[in-house]
């Protein structure tokens, strides 16, 4: 039996919130997670982008959270009480829009800041005073040190996409962060997987977590549909090209495994083709929060990823919505998870 909102011990402005916006049954991740974050447990939990995360913890905090709630105008009475850490500026945007309509009816402020803008609105929103604040983890430490953010009396931490951001390289700033926390705290960690990486960060910062389960390790998100061609490899350019044709695909990213290939690629279209400067992995991490913006002119993306070690990390990064399609040689593997497989074409012209 599906759990339903409606059976939540929500306060009456989280419950109005909730009934407005539509929601009725609850994800497995939001009834799992949600009583026991009501408790103040700290939780590890396993789930995929677009599995309702965001209303798995938003919900429990604010309510956890009313009870500071003041009409106050005073910055003061207005600390930070919640801390949600997210790896890019559009998911942390995201989440913001959802955490404001969740407490459109309370008395709790929040606030989101991210790189890519200047520094200045964020810094006078934070000034006001502020009870849940959502960031990326540098432009987070870049108020920390303006002194802009204080996060003394934080009573809840969430790492939402800890996977994601480990895979940027943000360990070294996510340690740093915590260490400017209270001891005593409520953490949350979200994860597509359990890898050991974020085993060792739940094992330093989480007390006896609640360890949450609701998707197989690496298993990809039901938004995304993947199918696998196999060709060789003089033909790959002409599958691509006909994959693209047949199915109307306006706009696509098309993964390389070398720049050699890369500069190959893109000149075989007449149409207008975006090809991004080639990159290193490492390059590829750096920017990962600063995505390319997509003309609407541009027919496809050519993007130069050397031998990527998560492939997995490629379809919930960036196709979460879209068709992961995988061209590989006979007898090799594609590094997609879970590909469905569909039949080679026998003429490409």
């Amino acid at each position: 039996m599906t759990a339903s909102f409606s059976n939540l011990s929500l306060a009456p402005t989280l419950a109005r919130a909730v009934a407005e916006m539509g929601y009725e049954s609850m994800t497995p991740i939001q009834a799992q997670a949600i009583p026991v974050v009501l408790t103040g447990q700290d939780v590890m939990g396993a789930a995929q982008t677009g599995t309702g995360k965001t209303a798995a913890f938003s919900l429990p905090l604010l309510q956890r959270l009313l009870k500071h709630e003041n009409p106050s105008t005073s910055p003061a009475r207005h600390p930070v009480r919640a801390l949600v850490l997210l790896p890019t500026r559009e998911l942390a945007d995201q989440v913001a829009q959802q955490i404001k309509l969740y407490a459109k009816y309370t008395q709790l402020r929040s606030a989101v800041v991210f790189g890519g803008m200047d520094m200045k609105p964020q810094t006078l929103e934070l000034k006001k005073g502020v009870e849940v604040l959502v960031a990326t983890p540098g432009r987070l430490l870049d108020h920390i040190e303006a002194k802009n953010a204080v996060l003394n009396q934080v009573e809840y931490v969430v790492l939402d996409e800890a996977d994601r951001m480990l895979d940027i390289g943000f360990l070294p700033d996510l340690q740093r962060i915590l260490s400017y926390l209270p001891k005593t705290r409520t953490t949350l960690l979200f994860s597509a997987t359990f890898s050991p990486e974020i085993k060792r960060l739940a094992s330093s910062y989480l007390q006896n977590p609640i360890t949450i389960e609701v998707a197989r390790p690496n298993e990809t998100a039901a938004t995304v549909e993947q199918r696998f061609y196999a060709a060789q490899d003089d033909d790959k350019r002409r599958v691509i090209r006909k994959v693209l044709d047949e199915r109307g695909i306006k706009q696509a990213f098309i993964f390389v495994n070398s720049k050699l290939g890369c500069g190959r690629l893109a000149p075989r279209w007449n149409e207008r083709v975006c090809a991004l400067p080639p990159c290193t992995v490492t390059r590829v991490r750096t920017n990962a929060s600063r995505p390319w913006r997509l003309s609407s002119r541009a027919r496809s993306i050519c993007w130069c990823v050397p031998t990527w070690p998560r492939g997995v990390w490629t379809s919930r990064m960036c196709l979460r919505s879209s068709t992961l399609t995988c061209l590989s040689t006979p007898r090799t593997t594609c590094t997609a998870s879970a590909a469905r497989v569909a039949p080679a074409p026998r003429v490409w012209r």
